[in-house]
């Protein structure tokens, strides 16, 4: 199965570098990530997709779990 998470980051300044923490915690189930904020300037939220390698469905919903907990992330999740 795979698996693909949307994360949007609203607040920047304050979590980013908590949900930076969490994507080298668990990188080694990350197969593709691709990050985006919108143009001119520092921008107060962005994006990052995120798709997983197979076989690795406990560590993507401890990850998931752990990125809904803080309070500016919002996180939408597809499976294929």
């Amino acid at each position: 199965m795979r698996v693909i998470l949307g994360i949007e980051i609203n607040n920047r300044e304050e979590d980013a570098l908590k949900v930076q923490s969490l994507l080298t915690e668990y990188g080694c189930c990350i197969k593709m990530r691709l990050g985006m904020h919108d143009p001119g300037g520092c921008a107060t939220s962005g994006l990052i997709i995120l798709e997983f390698f197979p076989d690795f469905g406990k560590m993507i919903n401890e990850l998931e779990a752990k990125l809904k907990a803080l309070e500016s992330v919002k996180v939408g999740r597809m499976e294929f």
